[in-house]
């Protein structure tokens, strides 16, 4: 088994940390950067940072926070919304950034995927993925922050971006999205089994409960935490003492 990475996941409108559910419904919880730091100390692996309203804008507002963050927080920060071309891409490591994450304008043009992986490495980019169940084992990928159709299945379009050099898939199930009922394994199984690539599950974590029934049913190289996080309802420190009481194997702090 891979060793687990713990990833807080920070959706951002304008300078607040948000949340929502099934990213509908946002609901400003605070400071994101304030949130990042004590993520940082209590033991996080990465931090993922999303801004929620860049592509129906057409605009990133996260370098100011980023370039803040990247002062205190010395984990690997993967950004994602609105980044649309290489000289988006640019702007976001230069104020720091680790990784980055593209979605919609993966979707409208795939061949960005082959540039920004020429240009900056495979490590470097990762292929977000919004789903939703349409019928039995297939799901559609969504765009817009779970408001926009798009035509594809889920399974074909990943195949798609894997051929085209992504390093990691972050798949984020729109249907489980900020309810907290768990984790929808059938998605995240169907992406393990069939992708060497890393895949990154979000959506749904409510308790400690769900990640233990995540990480049994598939081999998921990472999750992304939010509701539980931000309305304090368990802590980094917590969830991994309780995945290592279970012989779960995370990645270390010193990894």
């Amino acid at each position: 088994m891979r060793k687990l990475r713990l990833i807080p996941r920070l959706d951002i409108k304008g300078p607040n940390l948000i949340k929502g559910i099934q990213l509908e419904g946002l609901r400003v919880i605070g400071d994101p950067n304030e949130h990042a730091l004590r993520y940082y100390q209590n033991g996080a692996d990465e931090l993922l940072y999303m801004d929620s309203v860049a592509s129906l804008y057409g605009r990133n507002n996260l370098q100011n926070l980023i370039t803040k963050a990247v002062k205190d927080v010395f984990i690997p920060i993967t950004v994602g919304g609105g980044i649309r071309s290489l000289e988006n891409a640019y702007e976001m490591f230069r104020c720091g950034a680790d990784k980055i994450a593209i979605n919609t304008a993966a979707v409208k043009n795939p061949i960005l995927i082959s540039d920004l992986v020429k240009e900056f490495g495979s490590q470097s980019i990762v292929i977000s993925i919004e789903a939703k169940k349409k019928t039995t084992n297939k799901w559609e990928v969504y765009t817009e922050c779970g408001r926009e159709k798009t035509g594809l299945d889920v399974m074909e379009w990943a195949k798609k971006c894997v051929d085209l050099g992504i390093g990691e898939i972050l798949i984020t199930s729109v249907d489980k999205e900020g309810t907290k009922k768990g984790f929808d394994i059938e998605l995240t199984k169907m992406l393990t089994d069939n992708f060497n690539t890393p895949i990154i599950a979000s959506g749904g974590m409510g308790n400690e409960e769900h990640l233990y029934e995540l990480i049994e049913n598939t081999n998921v190289d990472a999750v992304c935490i939010a509701s539980l996080l931000h309305y304090k309802k368990s802590t980094l420190q917590n969830i991994r003492r309780a995945c290592l009481n279970k012989n779960f194997k995370l990645r270390d702090f010193y990894d």
